[in-house]
């Protein structure tokens, strides 16, 4: 695989594989998102997988950094929508479920 190109990192997306975000599809969202990041050539954004992020009763759950915004009740299709967003420099405001810049949930 090698390493990942971090002078051109923008977005770094944690995505929860606890094991209710993995009920939840997360398997799915993570390659919809990694697909979505290839068709749109996105190589600035980078995808993890990551452990429980705690927030069960959300899931799946992704983490976008380095704003902080977590986001919530993820599915393949929000996914790709995410990633559209993000290459747009927007936010998906439907599923937020908190912002560490604002210290607020939504």
């Amino acid at each position: 695989m090698g390493n990942f190109n971090l002078e051109r990192l923008q977005h770094h997306i944690l995505i929860c594989h606890g094991s209710s975000c993995k009920r939840n599809q997360a398997e799915e969202v993570t390659a919809a998102i990694r697909e979505e990041i290839d068709r749109q050539k996105a190589s600035s954004i980078l995808v993890t997988r990551t452990g429980c992020l705690k927030r069960c009763s959300n899931a799946c759950n992704a983490v976008v950094y380095p704003k902080g915004i977590w986001y919530k009740e993820m599915t393949p299709g929000s996914g790709r929508k995410l990633i559209k967003k993000l290459v747009k420099g927007k936010l998906m405001k439907k599923h937020i479920s908190y912002d560490i810049g604002q210290n607020k949930a939504t």
